[in-house]
């Protein structure tokens, strides 16, 4: 047995692996409100063996905001449905190379999960060398245990002593015109802006033009541009906690501690109903990075 020690496989070290007993497959594709379904996308046509991972049903029913977080025993309930272990080798992919499958990888990894990866490209990178399957595996139910580990996860109140008490940096993965408050945001209900104090490293940032993780050396000229040194603590954020997982999945890669990531993120902080003193809104701002 191969052992995930890697935040990123290749396709070729998957193509390798795919079929052994403790080696576990997820598709994790997932759309932008209003884009439709990927589970559409997973029926057409998948890795072998793939399962698919629902982003906005495996979530915290008891918030309102999109895809939280499960607590621990419902993400049990559902991976061992899917058959998956916390033993097992997990690789997790999406359909536009590295996005929403870091989401995922980070909802293992906050779960206490060893191995886990994100494949390197994605799906689009499987399918220039291998074939896909429409075939839909039935796994055998199992029985999943998981050890939540807290250095993976911000709430509001984690990200505010941040800010205040510079502590860590925020790094927010949104697009710069959002960033800046120049864009509308997707969802309804938010103000447009920023945290007071946060760094802005478009997700786009960190990957290549075929959806790949940069390499090593470019990574790093990205993370210094903004100011964040090696040794600095990270707190990512996003819009809904999607791309952030992108920034600490490159953050990963270099070796860097583990970043807390902002569950509740902009869907939380920017609510234009929120106490304005709690939650700060800075607008035009453009720290390095941005």
């Amino acid at each position: 047995m191969s052992a995930l020690t890697t935040p990123l496989v290749s396709t070729i070290w998957l193509a390798t692996h795919l079929g052994e007993t403790d080696l576990k497959v997820i598709d994790a594709s997932w759309r932008m409100p209003g884009n439709g379904d990927a589970r559409h996308s997973y029926v057409e046509g998948h890795i072998p063996g793939a399962v698919f991972f629902p982003i906005d049903e495996i979530v915290n029913r008891w918030s309102a905001l999109p895809h939280m977080l499960p607590p621990a025993d419902e993400f049990e309930r559902r991976m061992g449905a899917m058959g998956i272990s916390e033993e097992d080798r997990v690789v997790v992919y999406d359909d536009a190379g590295i996005f929403s499958a870091a989401r995922v990888w980070w909802n293992f990894r906050a779960m206490g999960h060893r191995q886990v990866s994100v494949l390197d490209g994605g799906l689009p990178a499987w399918r220039r060398d291998h074939p896909c399957t429409p075939d839909i595996p039935k796994p055998a139910p199992g029985r999943y245990r998981a050890k939540p580990d807290p250095r993976y996860v911000a709430d509001h109140h984690i990200v505010r002593r941040a800010l205040d008490g510079g502590d860590a940096l925020v790094i927010d993965a949104r697009p710069p015109g959002r960033f800046n408050g120049l864009e509308p945001e997707p969802r309804p209900g938010l103000r447009s802006g920023a945290m007071p104090g946060a760094r802005n490293i478009p997700h786009g940032r960190v990957l290549d033009d075929r959806g790949c993780m940069k390499p090593k050396a470019d990574l790093e000229a990205v993370f210094a541009a903004a100011g964040v040194a090696a040794a600095t603590p990270v707190i990512t954020t996003c819009g809904s906690g999607v791309t952030a997982a992108v920034l600490s999945l490159a953050l990963e890669a270099l070796g860097r501690p583990p970043a807390r990531l902002y569950d509740g993120a902009w869907a939380e902080w920017g609510r234009i109903e929120n106490d304005r003193t709690l939650f700060p809104v800075v607008v035009g701002e453009a720290p390095r990075g941005s």
